[in-house]
């Protein structure tokens, strides 16, 4: 059982002396390492491995091709200007090899799993020498998975699986007890970056959870720039969460003037807190008709845009 802690109960200043001490106890003469993917979770655990170990963290991030656009190299010049460097490991064949096929959501986030532990990162590990990784892991994660609502890729002992036994090395998880708020909370208190510590939750599989069927590298490429554009054109609205999902049908649309036969572009755009519930934003039809339009002129294949309306309670939560 986790004991939770509350955005509401949480001291940062507190907590964040714990965890490095805690760290500092778990690793102790050795080394640790741990993935930075840019998101909140991961960019905290990073500052946190930062104070508590210096230069005995390794920070590694695994460019998968899965990412957004221009985002690992975004996430390692704004780390390298907090004064952390990030080993930047190029591995997108091995997991575009590993996705080859694979249609179902939860063998995707399978493959992933494997080919981030077993491959790519457990090679980093038994290369760096280090015992320990440092990982994000949110209760969140932990109540999707163990509810059985969809596996996240970083939750293993809450299923019977010993890190140590299967990958080789002990995983640390300093943010266990926390929900996305207050990951939020003791990211700005680390002194992270607003686009940091604001940033709209972004799915461990990344973008390969947005495509609906195969995620092959094209797919992933349209979803990518129709990602680039949800981001850009509903940042403004305060929303908890926005995205673009891929979907596997063919349909029917009209492109400067004439018909065309192409794909389809689903946008969800959330309010919550925590995102174990949420409502669909109320957004105005002048700006989906702006959104539709901006997606369908610069992303090329694209004819057709929905805009998702159906609330989001823990059983139906897919794609976040």
């Amino acid at each position: 059982m986790i004991n939770e802690i509350t955005a509401q109960q949480l001291d940062p200043e507190r907590f964040i002396t714990e965890k490095v001490d805690e760290i500092r106890t778990a690793v102790g003469s050795g080394l640790a390492i741990n993935a930075l993917s840019g998101g909140v979770d991961s960019s905290t655990v990073t500052m946190l491995g930062h104070l508590a170990l210096g230069a005995r963290l390794k920070t590694v991030f695994v460019e998968n091709g899965l990412m957004r656009e221009g985002e690992p190299e975004q996430v390692v010049n704004r780390f390298r200007a907090l004064g952390v460097e990030v080993d930047l490991v190029d591995a997108r064949r091995e997991f575009f090899g590993a996705l080859k096929g694979i249609t179902d959501p939860e063998q995707k986030r399978e493959a992933i799993t494997q080919t981030f532990y077993r491959q790519v990162f457990g090679r980093i590990v038994r290369a760096s020498g280090a015992k320990h990784l440092l990982q994000g892991t949110i209760l969140t994660d932990v109540d999707e998975t163990v509810a059985g609502i969809k596996r996240q890729h970083n939750v293993f002992e809450q299923l019977g699986i010993d890190p140590q036994q299967a990958f080789g090395y002990r995983i640390l998880e300093p943010l266990i007890q926390l929900r996305k708020d207050g990951v939020r909370i003791v990211g700005k208190a680390l002194g992270l970056p607003a686009e940091t510590f604001e940033r709209i939750p972004f799915p461990g599989p990344a973008l390969s959870a947005r495509v609906i069927g195969e995620a092959t590298p094209d797919r992933i490429e349209t979803v990518r720039k129709a990602t680039a554009v949800v981001e850009r054109m509903l940042k403004s609205t305060g929303a908890f969460q926005y995205l673009a999902i891929l979907h596997e049908d063919r349909v029917t649309g009209m492109r400067d003037g004439k018909r065309e036969f192409g794909q389809q572009i689903e946008v969800r755009c959330w309010d919550s807190i925590d995102a174990r519930t949420a409502t669909p934003t109320r957004l105005s039809f002048d700006v989906l008709a702006q959104l539709a339009q901006a997606i369908t002129r610069e992303v090329p294949g694209i004819v057709s845009v929905t805009y998702h309306i159906a609330p989001k309670p823990p059983s139906t939560m897919e794609a976040v």
